[in-house]
């Protein structure tokens, strides 16, 4: 996993993420992990407990978003979260919007633009669309 701040390279940089963490090069880490923001939470997790290698990428996401045992880990976390919570939020209003109308193509394009793996926090908001499918079958499209 490729991080791009300093907090997030010093969680990677822990020894027992040494064992082995999926190489995102290599693996594409949707195929393996659930991410998922429920309640305000940060829930990731491997998708087979099997898989050692998922199993500790997903501890180590965990750890950059819930670890809070510094002062400074506190304001990175909450701050990441925020983030996060912003962004979903967008894609939930443009949810909201296909359901109203289904074949918008503005609001289609928009969620395509939001869906795109580039995006900030692409593996959360791609999760929740692959696992609420049946209702938003016109994006399928866009998370394969």
């Amino acid at each position: 996993m490729f991080w791009s701040c300093g907090h997030c390279n010093n969680v990677k940089n822990q020894k027992k993420y040494q064992k082995g963490i999926l190489d995102c090069c290599k693996t594409d880490p949707e195929e393996h992990i659930y991410f998922r923001l429920i309640d305000d939470e940060v829930s990731v997790a491997a998708r087979q407990e099997s898989d050692s290698f998922s199993g500790l990428t997903a501890e180590l996401v965990n750890e950059v978003f819930n670890m809070k045992n510094t002062g400074m880990r506190v304001c990175k976390s909450d701050s990441r979260l925020k983030k996060l919570n912003f962004e979903m939020n967008v894609l939930y209003d443009y949810l909201e919007e296909i359901r109203k109308t289904p074949n918008s193509k503005v609001t289609l394009r928009k969620l395509k633009a939001l869906l795109r793996r580039e995006t900030a926090f692409a593996a959360f908001k791609r999760c929740y669309v692959r696992e609420h499918i049946k209702e938003y079958p016109q994006l399928e499209q866009y998370i394969t």
